[in-house]
């Protein structure tokens, strides 16, 4: 792999995970309502889920080529329809009592990231289209993956972090940011389609 594929898989991957995308805008709905301390459950299971998702692209374009578009058919409509009802959660929702209310779980996040037909697509276009003609060995092919887990797991973090430095404003203005959350997810889910 030339230096200029690499330099070119580098910018496709930075640009995708610091876009806003499920994954992200719950996390940052969760640090300015909940903390870090209540959300880490949450923003653990994106993490994972990240990872997870990454390692099942891998395999999915190593061996099982035929599967990937049936897969990604149900990924997709599932995506959707939790999106939209994250949607609607973080339209309808106001902000939290620090001791008050029950954060997002572990599992909130992780299933976020099995139905994020974002990182599915992600993971699967970074490899197409960058890797496969270099390496196609599984752990070249992982290896790339791990790297696109590590670099969405940097952009939510930075995402936790918005959150919390903007956590003051949120509460000031939550009414107007939580729309134009839930419109950015809902663009996500319209973009599905």
């Amino acid at each position: 792999m030339g230096i200029q594929v690499l330099f070119s898989f580098a910018i496709y991957a930075l640009i995708n995970a610091f876009t806003p995308g499920p994954g992200n805008i719950l996390a940052l709905n969760t640090m300015t309502n909940y903390g870090w301390k209540k959300g880490k459950p949450l923003f653990m299971g994106i993490f994972i889920g990240y990872f997870f998702v990454q390692t099942l692209c891998a395999v999915f374009v190593f061996g099982l080529k035929n599967l990937i578009n049936p897969v990604m058919s149900i990924l997709k409509y599932a995506g959707v329809i939790y999106i939209l009802w994250l949607a609607y959660q973080i339209a309808i929702s106001k902000p939290h009592n620090k001791t008050a209310g029950k954060p997002p779980s572990f599992w909130n996040g992780f299933i976020l990231q099995i139905v994020n037909v974002k990182i599915f697509l992600f993971g699967i276009t970074s490899l197409t289209g960058y890797v496969i003609s270099y390496y196609s060995s599984f752990g070249m092919l992982l290896f790339f993956e791990m790297i696109i887990a590590i670099i969405g797991t940097i952009a939510t973090l930075s995402w936790i972090l918005f959150g919390g430095l903007f956590q003051e404003t949120y509460f000031k203005h939550f009414r107007i940011i939580n729309m134009i959350l839930a419109l950015l997810l809902l663009q996500c889910a319209v973009a599905l389609l």
